[in-house]
This record gives C-alpha cells, structure tokens and sequence, in this order.
C-alpha cells in the first residue's frame, strides 16, 4: 500500500501528519510522492480563516479525482476541517471514505485499515484527549530543523477564532515526554528545535499549576546537539519576567519572540476578546527590548475587525509606526460561524478590509526595509539552509532574526562547502528588501 499525504494548515498541523507519517511508516506502509502512484491519499485539513477551508476544500476534490485518473482506493480527511464540518463533509463529497478528528491522529492506523477494506468510517475523539503516539514521527522539514508541539487546544476563547471548538482546551504536554521527543529529534541531527503551541507562554498550568516554560526551555538547552532554540507564538501578556530572564540567559534560545497582538485599539481589543490594552502591549515590548536590547519581534494583526472605525484603523497604522516590528503579518477579518465576532454589526466589507491590510502592510514593508538596511556590517551566526541551484558557491541561510517559512533570508557567497545545518558566522555586507547579503567571517568555524 502506497500512501500521499496532504499537510494543510499551521506548524502545529504538520507535527499531526508527521506523528501520522511516523505510526503508518511503522506498520510497513510506503509514503509516495506521486499522488497518482497512491493507493491511499490523507489530506490533513486547516479551517481557521476562509482562505484556508477552501485550501482545504480544493486539496480534497483535487485529491478525489484521483479515483478516476489514478489508482487511488480511498480517501481520508484528517484534521480541522473534518472536526468542524464532518456532517458537510460526508453528504457533500462521497468521495472520502473516512474521517479522524483532531484529537485522534494516533488512531490513523485503525482508519487506514478499515477502508483497505472497502469500508466507510469515521473516528472522533473527545476533545479533552491528548492523542499520543509510541511510533517516532517522520520528518518533513529537512535535515536542520523541527517542530515541537508542547500543548494542544487554548483556554482564550478569542471572539473572532473557532480553535477552542475543533482543538479543545489547553492540554500540555508532559515535561518527560517532551524532552525524551526533543532528544530523539537531536539523534536525527536536529539543530533548531522551534516550540509551538496555540499558545506556548501558559505551557505547564494545567499540568503542574504553574507556567513552567522557562523550566522547559531550561532542561532543553541541555540536550547535545539542539543549538537554537526558537518560541512562537507567546501571548503578550502571559510573557513574564522569569521568561524574559530565561531568554537573556540562555545561549541556545534565540533573541526571537512571536507575540500576537490583533491590534492596538483598546475598543476592539475588547471586543476581540483580548486579555491586554494598548499600554500592556507596549509596556511589555518595551520590557523584552530593554532586557534583550537585540531581541527581534513578530507579530500579527486583523485588519477589518467588525466595527473597527477608519479612526481606529489610523490608530493602527501609528501604533506600528511608533513600535517598529522586526517582522509583522497581517490577516483580514474573516468571519467564522459559530463565533461572537460573527454576529457583531456592522461587518466591515471586504475591499475595506483589504484596503486597510494593504496600507498596513506597506508600512510595515517600509519599516522591514528600514531595519534590514541597518543590519550592514554586523556579524551574525547564521544557520545553513541549502545552496541555490543555477548559482555556484551562493548559499541560502538564517539569522536568528527569521523563522522558517516567515521570514527573511541571508544570502551567502562561499568558496566553502557548506551543507544545510551548518552554522557559521556571517557579515553583512548588503540588503536587498527583506532579506540579507553576507559574507564568511574568515576562520569562522562551522558547527
């Protein structure tokens, strides 16, 4: 049996089909890379905004039409998607065969074997399970770097977001558990370990009382061969000074922090459902930037939140001027069903909404521009990410300032054979937008 898989969605989503990957491999299935080559094809589904349901929705038909021009025997649709919209799902395109929630990755065994046997079936856990699994994931995101998802589900309950309702409440992980994965994953020559979370600055409470990040991230410094360690997506007003301290003190925890703001307009930080006002936002960026003066910041906004004036918009785009983002994104509202935020009045039409992401993006590109400029002359280490194709001897890599996939890269002329993984020292000797172009520190030693 030959089986292709689909990964949609978060990081968080792609540690699910990598657990998934890792249980199917173990049990003598093949993974394909030709779709019409499988016998048995998983789409792992997102629906957290429109945009991504019908990612969802399109990967699925496109996947089912391998029925008819391909091999395929059947069709499973895994995650978000399938929690949220099973019913839909089912009576809208027989063409899938099964479904499995997102509290039961680990029992996708049990689904393949079933429709191996020509049978429908679905699988849904309670929400309150924290699926686990004794097979080791297979990984995905080359050789260098890794995903580790400390906690599933969130408590927040923010008015515009579904997750809570397709992921449950806060669930973390065991300490144990935890290292023993971060340590296999270092066997694997892992050397960036990038924590993720739908919210990764309460990891600990509901297991031992307490946040105990730091005390996580303290106990993975010490595992031999992890080099950088990398946190998304921290709450800003869950950031504690004992994590900040953490971060400052620790060599191999990048001076990297993502913290989602939404917005700065204490109105509609409200009516998001949002636990801090514009004054805590800056009073705890101020906080990380005066402990950690190099410390790079991502954040993330809404434009268009039901209501939101023209004023407050204007509000914004201050806000971002006065605060300087290293790296920022911006979604438009999208309304979601089954959410407060949905029924608020009046709903924000959408050339609007795109009119205000545009205007703060370009800011912010401005401001990116502005920073990459800044960075000439300075040395950095810098992690390997491969070599570009058609260029001899340029090489594509990493500050500590940019995350995979989000952010910005360096580019490196190198006489030097380089392999992704490796970590050198840098300078930079120009900017091009939001990336970087550097040079080998001569006697650099690679590691």
């Amino acid at each position: 049996m030959d089986i292709f898989f689909v990964s949609l969605g978060c990081d968080k989503n792609l540690v699910d089909s990598e657990n998934m990957l890792g249980i199917l491999h173990d049990n003598g299935y093949s993974i394909t890379d030709r779709e019409d080559m499988a016998d048995i094809i998983i789409v792992n589904t997102c629906c957290f905004i429109h945009d991504a349901k019908e990612e969802s929705i399109q990967a699925i038909l496109e996947m089912a039409r391998y029925k008819e021009i391909g091999r395929l025997k059947a069709l499973i649709v895994t995650g978000c998607l399938a929690e949220r919209y099973k019913d839909e799902i089912l009576k809208e395109i027989p063409e899938v065969d099964a479904l499995l929630g997102t509290a039961a990755f680990n029992e996708i065994l049990q689904v393949v074997e079933q429709v191996t046997l020509g049978k429908k079936y679905t699988y849904f856990a309670e929400l309150d399970k924290l699926p686990k699994s004794k097979s080791k994931r297979v990984l995905s995101t080359g050789t260098h770097y890794s995903y580790l998802k400390i906690a599933e589900g969130c408590d927040k309950h923010c008015t515009y977001c579904i997750i809570p309702r397709v992921r449950g409440n806060y669930r973390s992980r065991s300490m144990e558990e935890l290292i023993d994965e971060a340590t296999y994953l270092a066997s694997q020559g892992i050397k960036e370990l990038i924590l993720v979370a739908q919210e990764t600055t309460l990891y600990g409470v509901d297991l031992y009382g307490k946040k105990t990040l730091p005390n996580l991230l303290k106990k993975l410094c010490k595992i031999e061969g992890i080099e950088w360690i990398r946190i998304l997506y921290c709450y800003p007003e869950e950031v504690t000074p004992e994590l900040i301290e953490t971060i400052r003190k620790e060599p191999k925890i990048c001076n990297y922090l993502d913290i989602p703001i939404q917005h700065c307009s204490d109105r509609i930080l409200k009516l998001m459902g949002r636990k801090t006002s514009k004054d805590d936002i800056i009073n705890i960026v101020n906080s990380l930037r005066d402990r950690i003066p190099d410390i790079a910041l991502r954040t993330t906004l809404i434009s268009g939140f039901p209501t939101e004036t023209d004023k407050e918009h204007e509000e914004l785009l201050d806000f971002i001027e006065n605060m300087r983002f290293d790296r920022l994104g911006v979604f438009t509202y999208s309304r979601e069903e089954d959410t407060p935020a949905a029924l608020l009045k009046p709903q924000v039409i959408a050339k609007v909404k795109k009119q205000r992401q545009k205007e703060l993006m370009e800011l912010q590109q401005s401001i990116a521009f502005e920073k990459s400029s800044s960075h000439i002359g300075r040395i950095f280490n810098v992690i390997i990410e491969g070599r570009i194709a058609d260029k001899d001897h340029v090489y594509v890599a990493r500050t500590y300032m940019d995350g995979p996939s989000v952010d910005g890269y360096i580019f490196i002329n190198s006489e030097d054979e380089l392999i992704s993984g490796d970590i050198i020292q840098a300078k930079v000797t120009g900017a091009n937008k939001y990336d970087l172009i550097g040079e080998i520190v001569e006697g650099s030693a690679k590691r």
